[in-house]
């Protein structure tokens, strides 16, 4: 991707603070060295939110900052007159209809100055759609909401939560990337056997729909059928507590085995990648998470529920299993089976050098698909998709 081209994008995204996983891409994006080479590129924080317990709230100054918002992307549009504008809506509740309002903003801006054949790229970090589209409303909506937009998701998967609304051709795939550790220290985490037992990691909020209590009573399962481990829970408290939390440790016997670290950051977190075996997301419902990517940066064999986008980034039987069925699930009404969890635990434990071929495996896919590098690449590749962003 040597030639410029000359296409002007005004990407209207989230951008930190606060940080997750669409806010970190919005900055990759922001960042890239490629993306800005080879675009002209403005762009404005669709950000509302100063802090993540502050998202879905509503308040005056949020009125206001989102009024200022609207305003902003009216006036860059009518000065810039773009050939593309890239936005990462919400798909569903309360998020959707404000990015609602943002989408006709911007078709209407696109209509006024004139670029009819302007292109409008609606980049996806999340799924909902599908669960809403039988409710009267939000069928309306979406209906208006996709009319004369092309879509990026992070998944093949992923398609059927939107398929009722766009067609195939106007979807591109963009599975996201993250930043890349040299081949030597990637190598240089990984323990001999001289480790006394596997160790087993969930990092991400400790929250019900993170599957938490399913994995504590697969680890009972396992327990009481003699298995022994270590297995770390990493997170911060959300709608589980801490107090609650420890007293089912106790009440299962697993206080030797389990332990809470609350949320953790930076070196503090790799600590633990660099740790562990087995990597275990049992959510109920994901989109692309990136914490299961930066599982497989270290290495780590993968246990993750079937849900959202995660059969794009997990190879089940290759680099991991999957629960939850052979279908990615895209429904709300999942929930992870306890049993089914321990038995793919005990697969790796049972056969721990499949459990370093599985993490290695995944190291290898993520060196291929999901690095930055490739993230911007598979980026730049996807908005210059025939139909896409316009070539001038």
């Amino acid at each position: 991707m040597k030639n410029k081209i000359s296409s002007t994008i005004l990407f209207i995204m989230h951008m930190p603070p606060p940080v997750h996983g669409a806010s970190m891409v919005g900055k990759y994006i922001h960042d890239s060295k490629l993306v800005n080479e080879t675009f002209n590129c403005h762009y404005i924080n669709l950000t509302t939110a100063d802090t993540l317990a502050d998202i879905g709230k509503i308040g005056l100054r949020k009125v206001k900052s989102f009024v200022k918002l609207l305003n902003s992307i009216e006036k860059e549009i009518k000065r810039l007159c773009p050939d593309t504008v890239y936005i990462t809506p919400n798909s569903a509740g309360g998020a959707f209809y404000k990015d609602f309002v943002v989408v006709e903003i911007v078709k209407r801006a696109m209509r006024k100055c004139g670029r009819k054949d302007g292109n409008i790229v609606l980049h996806f970090h999340n799924k909902g759609v599908s669960t809403r589209q039988e409710r009267w409303l939000d069928d309306k909506l979406y209906t208006r909401f996709f009319k004369g937009v092309n879509v990026m998701l992070l998944a093949e998967s992923l398609y059927g939560d939107i398929s009722k609304y766009v067609e195939r051709e106007n979807v591109a795939i963009c599975g996201n990337g993250i930043p890349d550790y040299s081949a030597e220290d990637i190598v240089a985490h990984k323990k001999s056997d001289e480790k006394n037992l596997p160790h087993l990691l969930f990092l991400s909020n400790m929250m019900t729909t993170k599957g938490v209590w399913e994995l504590l009573d697969a680890l009972y399962i396992l327990k009481r059928k003699g298995r022994n481990f270590v297995c770390d829970f990493v997170g911060g408290w959300k709608d589980i507590h801490e107090e609650e939390f420890c007293a089912r440790v106790s009440e299962y016997g697993l206080s030797d085995c389990v332990y809470a670290h609350g949320a953790k950051y930076g070196m503090d977190k790799e600590e633990f990648f660099k740790r562990a075996d087995i990597f275990v997301l049992p959510s109920y419902t994901e989109a692309f998470p990136l914490t299961v990517l930066e599982a497989m940066q270290y290495g780590l064999a993968v246990v993750a529920s079937n849900v959202g986008g995660i059969s794009g980034q997990v190879s089940d039987g290759l680099t991991g299993y999957l629960i939850g069925g052979t279908e990615s699930i895209l429904t709300l009404d999942y929930k992870p089976n306890p049993q089914e969890l321990s038995d793919a635990i005990e697969k790796l434990l049972n056969d721990m050098d499949r459990c370093r071929t599985m993490g290695q495996e995944g190291l290898k896919r993520y060196k291929q698909e999901f690095t930055l590098q490739r993230f911007e690449e598979r980026f730049c590749e996807c908005i210059q998709k025939p139909g896409f962003a316009r070539k001038i």
